[in-house]
C-alpha cells in the first residue's frame, strides 16, 4: 500500500483520516463478490486503474451499499461526488472513498451488541440464557422465517432472518464465555465445509448439472463420515427433530443419491395405489396408522420426484384451507347465520365461491 497515495487522497478530499478506516488496494478485490470489510466504518479503495476494475468494484459494493450511496472519487489532484450506481471512472491514481453506512450495519456491530447484552452491565434476561433455554426460541424463529417466505413478504423475511441470525450469534457468544467455541470458529468451519464440498467451484472436479453436484456432495459426505468416531450411516445426519415430511424427504433424497430409488415415476405412482388399497383393508387402528404412515411416506417420494418440497406444499395447502374457511365464516356472518346451523351443501357452496375468488 502506497501511504503517500493515501495521504494525498485525504489531502485532496480535505478530510482528516477517520479514527477507523478500511484501507484496500482495489486490485485485491478482482475476485471478490462482496466487500471484505465492515460497512459501518469508512473505506478507501486505491488504484482503480481500469474500466473493468471500476465496473467490478461497483457491482461488488452494490451488494451491500445502496446505489444512491454517495462516494468521493479522487484522481489527478481532484475529487468529486458520484452516486455509487453511476461510478465508472478510473486512472492509475484513482481512489474511491466510501463513507460509512449508518451505525449497526455490520456483522461485527451485531456481535458487539450481543456481547454487551451478556456482559455484567447487560440485560438480566440475556445473561441467564443457555443453549438449552434458547432451543425453543431458535425453533420458533425458524418457523417464523418460513412463514415470511411462504407469505412472499420481503420486509418480513428481512426481519425474521435477522431474528434467526440473532439466535446464532447469541448461542456463539454463550459458547465463547464457556470456552466451548467462538463465532469465528463457526464461520471458519462453514467456510471450510463450503469450499471442501464444492470442488467443482473451488477446485478442478467436473460435474454434470445439479444431479452431478448432489451425487458428488454425497460422496464427499461419505468420506467425512468415515473420518468421524463411530459408524454413522447415510441417514444418521438427518436431525431427529425435523418435521416428519421434511425428514422423510431428506431420507429419500439421500438414499436416491446412492441409487436406492425407483427408475421411473410410475413405480412411485403404483406404490401410492398399493398403499391406498392396504389402508382400505386395514382392520384395527394400529394397522391403519402404520398404513397411513406408509402412504404419507410414498406421497413425499412422489413430491420429490416432481421436484416439490413436501413440507412447503402442505404448509401452502394449510394456508389455502385457512383462507377459504375464513371466507366461508365471513360470508356466513354477512348472512347472519352460524356455521353450526348451515348444511354441508351451504358451506360447500361458499367454499366454491372462495376458490372462484382466487383464494
Amino acid at each position: 500500500m502506497d501511504l503517500a497515495l493515501v495521504a494525498s487522497a485525504f489531502k485532496t478530499l480535505r478530510l482528516r483520516p477517520p479514527s477507523k478506516l478500511s484501507l484496500i488496494e482495489a486490485r485485491t478485490l478482482t475476485s471478490a463478490h462482496v466487500p471484505p470489510f465492515p460497512s459501518d466504518i469508512p473505506a478507501l479503495l486505491t488504484g482503480v486503474d481500469s474500466r473493468e476494475l471500476a465496473q467490478h468494484l461497483r457491482s461488488v459494493l452494490l451488494t451491500v451499499y445502496p446505489k444512491e450511496h454517495i462516494i468521493l472519487v479522487v484522481g489527478n489532484g481532484k475529487s468529486k461526488e458520484v452516486l455509487l450506481g453511476q461510478f465508472a471512472e478510473f486512472s492509475p491514481d484513482t481512489s474511491i472513498y466510501l463513507s460509512a453506512l449508518v451505525e449497526g450495519t455490520s456483522f461485527e456491530s451485531l456481535a458487539e451488541i450481543v456481547a454487551h447484552l451478556r456482559a455484567p452491565n447487560g440485560c438480566p434476561w440475556d445473561r441467564e440464557q443457555t443453549h438449552r433455554s434458547l432451543r425453543t426460541h431458535l425453533l420458533e424463529e425458524c418457523y417464523e422465517a418460513l412463514a415470511a417466505i411462504d407469505a412472499q413478504d420481503p420486509e418480513s423475511m428481512s426481519e425474521e432472518f435477522g431474528d434467526l441470525l440473532l439466535q446464532i450469534v447469541l448461542n456463539a457468544q454463550i459458547a465463547s464465555e464457556m470456552d466451548e467455541f467462538t463465532i469465528t470458529k463457526v464461520i471458519r468451519s462453514m467456510n471450510d465445509k463450503l469450499i471442501r464440498r464444492h470442488p467443482h467451484v473451488f477446485g478442478d472436479t467436473k460435474v454434470e448439472g445439479v444431479d452431478g453436484v448432489l451425487e458428488n456432495w454425497e460422496r464427499l459426505k461419505e468420506k467425512e463420515r468415515k473420518g468421524t468416531k463411530g459408524d454413522k450411516g447415510l441417514l444418521d445426519g438427518v436431525p431427529a427433530a425435523l418435521p416428519a415430511l421434511t425428514q422423510a424427504q431428506e431420507y429419500q433424497d439421500r438414499a436416491a443419491r446412492v441409487g436406492f430409488d425407483w427408475p421411473e415415476i410410475e413405480g412411485v405412482l403404483d406404490k401410492v395405489r398399493e398403499e391406498i388399497e392396504e389402508i382400505k383393508q386395514a382392520d384395527d387402528i394400529g394397522e391403519v396408522a402404520r398404513e397411513l404412515g406408509d402412504l404419507f411416506f410414498v406421497i413425499v417420494n412422489l413430491a420429490r420426484w416432481r421436484k416439490v418440497d413436501a413440507e412447503s406444499a402442505l404448509r401452502e395447502a394449510n394456508l389455502r384451507f385457512k383462507k377459504r374457511f375464513a371466507f366461508v365464516e365471513q360470508r356466513a356472518r354477512a348472512q347472519h347465520r352460524s356455521l353450526s346451523e348451515m348444511t354441508l351443501e351451504d358451506m360447500d357452496a361458499l367454499w366454491n365461491k372462495a376458490k372462484e375468488s382466487g383464494l
